[in-house]
């Protein structure tokens, strides 16, 4: 259990967040487009997985655009954003911000995935979502970067992320 803060106020995130050196568990999370994808999906590409509460928040949005900006020239890397959010909110956003460089992704039929990535918010007004967290995988969905951020309203440090890569 790990524990991060909401406007300064602790909350509980249950699971095991990943570490640099772990292997990447494998996930099913729901497309924009409903379909069921898996993290073999993008076999042999480089993943940042930008985790987030909702789309629907200016901390979320800003980081979505940010990855959006500063990953979309990188070679043989794919960002994915999740949420909990439904697969209609995150299109609709993107479609909105004409933010194409990104995939969204949504833990809402496969709750699994908060609990194996250690990001399932146990506690608080936010209970049910997922805690704002960044992890880099390499081709072999190897972890090389993470972050769960300790503020819920802070935005990651992108430029560690990035650096990685």
């Amino acid at each position: 259990m790990s524990n991060v803060t909401l406007d300064g106020n602790p909350i509980e995130v249950s699971g095991k967040f990943p570490t640099p050196g772990d292997n990447a568990a494998p996930f099913t999370l729901t497309s924009s487009g409903l379909e069921e994808v898996k993290l073999e999906n993008w076999a042999g590409k480089r993943k940042i997985l930008n985790i987030i509460p909702s789309i629907d928040t200016g901390v979320c949005a800003a980081s979505t655009r940010k990855f959006n900006e500063k990953a979309s020239g990188l070679d043989n890397t794919v960002v994915l954003v999740i949420s909990a959010d439904l697969p209609f909110a995150a299109g609709r956003f993107c479609g909105a911000e004409g933010i194409k460089d990104v995939e969204t992704l949504s833990t809402f039929r496969n709750y699994s995935f908060q609990q194996d990535y250690g990001v399932a918010i146990q506690s608080g007004p936010l209970a049910g979502l997922c805690s704002r967290a960044v992890i880099v995988l390499d081709e072999s969905n190897k972890v090389l970067h993470s972050e769960l951020v300790s503020e819920i309203k802070n935005e990651p440090d992108y430029d560690a992320a990035l650096k990685v890569l």
